[in-house]
């Protein structure tokens, strides 16, 4: 994942609104969002090569979603596949802030790495990128990307106003929310952010929508937890940005 923008309002009808974008290079082989056999209460997609997932809910409302941190050189060379941090929490359904405390006590053994997780009470931020410990999120909106929580990258802040925007209308005419991060269009260099990946990179993916022939979108998801049910909704895309599979959950 590498894009995300989400509302968290626990005192509300929706807990949970959040729309995302998978980034990745194309030859990497993922399995679309579903319910795993050997998993049945866990909704998410699959990364063939690690064997973990990188968005993903549980029957039970616990969800998690996981962004990389861009630096170059990386800070890490961990051991553990990222997307396991994301697969070990719904798989078990801990209390996040337990599940959070262990994995701080062994950060180092992952690359750099953003997580989000959570239940229909509690919404939990932590990054192995910084010395600081998980965070409880306040009810609020919120941005992240290959950055800390809400780092001003243009994307991001325009991923937040898209979303912002959709949650202000009630018409039922409303863009489709997993459709939310579609604009291809990228920043001028002037207000990139240089995280050491070289000006073509940056400018590749200062979009919200990456179209490339080895790396880009690979699929949008929008997730609402509710207090009595869960919609989930993945579009996938192929090297030309076009929409090859939409896959709609409502449990």
């Amino acid at each position: 994942m590498c894009l995300l923008s989400f509302n968290w309002q626990p005192s509300s009808q929706t807990p949970l609104t959040l729309v995302a974008n998978r980034d990745e290079f194309h030859q990497r082989p993922a399995l679309p969002a579903q319910f795993w056999p050997e998993y049945p209460h866990l909704l998410a997609g699959k990364d063939l090569t690690a064997g973990g997932t990188w968005l993903g809910v549980t029957q039970q409302g616990y969800f998690a979603a996981l962004t990389n941190v861009r630096q170059l050189p990386s800070e890490h060379q961990g051991d553990i596949s990222r997307g396991q941090l994301v697969l070990d929490y719904l798989i078990d359904e801990p209390d996040p802030q337990v599940y959070l405390a262990q994995i701080h006590q062994q950060g180092q053994r992952y690359d750099g790495f953003n997580l989000i997780l959570g239940n229909r009470q509690q919404c939990w931020y932590y990054t192995n990128h910084q010395s600081s410990g998980p965070t409880q999120l306040s009810p609020g909106l919120y941005g992240l990307s290959n950055a800390a929580l809400d780092t001003p990258w243009p994307k991001l802040n325009a991923a937040k106003q898209h979303l912002e925007s959709w949650l202000g209308r009630s018409d039922p005419q409303r863009r489709a929310l997993h459709s939310l991060l579609q604009d291809p269009a990228t920043y001028p260099q002037a207000l990139q952010p240089d995280t050491g990946i070289g000006q073509p990179w940056e400018t590749l993916l200062s979009s919200a929508f990456i179209v490339s022939d080895h790396y880009g979108t690979r699929a949008s998801s929008a997730l609402q937890i509710h207090d009595d049910r869960i919609q989930f909704t993945e579009a996938s895309y192929d090297k030309k940005g076009s929409v090859c599979r939409t896959l709609n959950y409502d449990f």
